[in-house]
């Protein structure tokens, strides 16, 4: 299914700074698609680097929402991230969404802030997502999103146990794999629905994006293990999102 358009708006403002927020919405989709929420990764406001994600995204038939986000605020985010989860819950139907149907996913950085609204969501808006999906993620430091430590969540998580899908590239030298591995494990252990997928890739590939080492930032490539695995990733979101109710 072909994207349409991607339209950005403004989700956040303090009176001084604004953030923004693209949404990425095919051609000829339902009149109430699932959301997702899309985070990106450590670098401040860099959503343009999931944006290729986010459109291979959208193409399954999804809405996708991709704010920027600054690790580097006195929070370390946290606020910019609560905000663009609220807004999508508030406004995601003005987009031809349906809130009630939604998929929280991040990458690196992103990712510990992803699992974390499933496993303490009285830290985030106060209502678990439908499902979340980390990739690439590190789940043993805070959670920007909620400032607690995943691994350390998990003992006393009592909200729903929604479904999990971890994502990791084998060849990430950045956060090696086997994070993903061992929080799978643990959430396994736990009886949370969880599935692990690892992808012969790199951290930038498994968003389908190569590491600028000039530019300090991933950008879009054409290789065609970061297209295959890149694609992969895109229809697990996917999939995670189709399967709500």
């Amino acid at each position: 299914m072909p994207i349409s358009s991607v339209r950005t708006v403004t989700y956040w403002t303090d009176g001084e700074a604004s953030q923004l927020l693209d949404v990425h919405r095919p051609e000829g989709a339902p009149a109430a698609t699932p959301a997702v929420l899309l985070w990106h990764g450590m670098g401040p406001d860099s959503r343009f680097e999931v944006a290729a994600l986010a459109a291979e995204t959208a193409s399954h038939g999804l809405t996708v929402f991709v704010p920027d986000w600054r690790s580097d605020a006195p929070d370390g985010g946290r606020a910019h991230l609560t905000a663009s989860l609220r807004y999508v819950r508030e406004h995601a139907g003005g987009f031809g969404a349906d809130a009630g149907r939604l998929v929280v996913a991040g990458w690196s950085a992103g990712a510990g802030s992803a699992i974390g609204t499933a496993l303490r969501p009285d830290l985030t808006d106060g209502q678990a997502p439908g499902a979340v999906v980390g990739i690439a993620g590190l789940y043993g430091r805070p959670a920007r999103s909620t400032g607690s430590v995943p691994l350390e969540d998990l003992a006393g998580a009592a909200g729903p146990r929604v479904p999990v899908v971890l994502i990791h590239g084998a060849a990430d030298t950045v956060i090696e794999s086997h994070h993903s591995r061992d929080f799978h494990g643990e959430l396994e252990e736990r009886g949370w629905p969880v599935r692990l997928h690892e992808a012969d890739t790199d951290h930038a590939g498994i968003i389908m994006t190569a590491y600028d080492p000039a530019l300090g930032h991933c950008v879009p490539t054409t290789g065609a293990d970061a297209l295959r695995a890149g694609r992969e990733t895109a229809r697990l979101i996917a999939a995670a999102a189709l399967a709500l109710a």
